[in-house]
């Protein structure tokens, strides 16, 4: 199987990319992994709704593009998808695989959102809180539940 996570903006913090390196080591025993960022742009303090909107979709013509060109089962988290537990999220994965899926792509927006072109885009929305998170520590908690699904289907121990 092969993951990937398409995703707006690049790592800035440290620690944050350490975390990233590390689960993507875990992960290579289980699936190939690969992360495509995107460029993000400077939101102005204030701005009006139709100039985020404007930035989401600037944001996000890469992922987009490469959307419409994959034939992977495309993932978008989105506050208002469907929450998963991590069995849920396990099954998911395998079932995938059953069904031929080799591979799946993961896609994290910027800070304010994907923009509904590429919402459209998905097989499935999937949300992992109501809760908002930075984006880039969103990419570790992704990869820390793809690793843990990875456990439960191969009968390993994982932290419950």
């Amino acid at each position: 199987m092969k993951i990937t996570l398409l995703v707006v903006g690049k790592i800035k913090e440290k620690f944050y990319a350490q975390a990233i390196e590390e689960y993507k080591k875990r992960l290579s025993r289980y699936c190939k992994v690969e992360i495509i960022e995107s460029t993000d742009e400077k939101t102005p303090e204030h701005a009006s709704a139709e100039l985020e909107e404007q930035i989401r979709q600037k944001e996000d013509a890469k992922i987009v593009k490469y959307l419409t060109e994959t034939d992977a089962y495309k993932i978008v988290l989105a506050i208002d998808g469907t929450m998963l537990d991590s069995l849920e999220l396990s099954s998911k994965i395998e079932r995938l695989g059953i069904e031929g899926k080799s591979h799946i792509v993961f896609v994290i927006g910027g800070s304010l959102g994907l923009c509904k072109e590429a919402q459209s885009l998905a097989d499935f929305k999937l949300s992992f809180s109501k809760m908002t998170f930075p984006h880039q520590l969103m990419r570790v908690i992704l990869l820390e539940q793809i690793y843990r699904s990875y456990r439960i289907l191969n009968h390993e121990p994982y932290h419950k």
